[in-house]
Formats: structure tokens, sequence, C-alpha cells
């Protein structure tokens, strides 16, 4: 059963990895832009493309699944991925290639924080390394 402290928890928790989250992308849009990208709009974009990924996602599998069949989950991931450069476009004032930058060099950045804190911390987010290095 879901109680008011547990709730809170919750927000707060999803708010906490939401701007964790974004550090990615803002280091990787500040190094796309010239120094142009700001936090806000890194935070923007990565909830933003959260939302609309999952939502072509959703909207695309169920649409083509009844066309297509199993091969619709593929063109999902294809169409949710464009999508979300969509976003990194519009919230960062880029081109598609730029758009493109920022995502490919938000993973890299990310994996570097992540064997990081694994390193230093000894936590993963997610625990995408359960082995020690």
């Amino acid at each position: 059963m879901a109680t008011i402290s547990n709730v809170i928890i919750t927000i707060v928790g999803l708010i906490i990895l939401w701007i964790i989250a974004s550090i990615p992308a803002y280091l990787a849009g500040k190094a796309v832009t010239g120094g142009k990208a700001s936090f806000s709009q890194a935070m923007g974009a990565t909830l933003g493309g959260t939302i609309i990924y999952g939502i072509v996602l959703i909207g695309v599998t169920l649409f083509l699944g009844t066309l297509i069949g199993a091969s619709a989950g593929f063109w999902a991931l294809i169409l949710g991925f464009i999508a979300w450069l969509a976003v990194y476009r519009a919230s960062f004032d880029t081109g598609w290639l730029g758009a493109l930058a920022i995502a490919v060099l938000s993973v890299f950045v990310f994996l570097i924080l992540n064997i990081l804190l694994g390193s230093l911390f000894g936590v993963a987010l997610p625990d995408l390394f359960p082995f020690s290095f």
C-alpha cells in the first residue's frame, strides 16, 4: 500500500535521478554548442526526450505491431531515437548532427561518470558494472 511518505520518497528519488541523468546531456551540450548550453536546457531535454521517446515507442509498437508484426519493436526503437534527437535539436538549438553528437557524447560522459563513481564510491547508475575492475 502506498503511503504519503512512500510517494514523497519516490518523487524525490525520481527528481534526483533526473538531475543526475541531466549532467551528461549538459556536459555534452556544452561541448557541442560551444558553451551555450545551460543546465535547464539539459534538464528539459532529458525529461522531454524521455517522455517523447516513451510515447513514440509505445505508439509505434502498437500501431505498427498490428500492421507488420514482430519487427515493429525495431522500428519503434529507431523512430523513438529520432524523436529523442528532435527534442535535443530543439532544446539545444542545434542541427540534427549536433543533436546526434550530443546524444553520443552523453553516453560516453555517462559511462565515464559511472566508472568514476564505481571506482571511487562503489556505486553505479544503474549498476552497469556488477563486477569489479
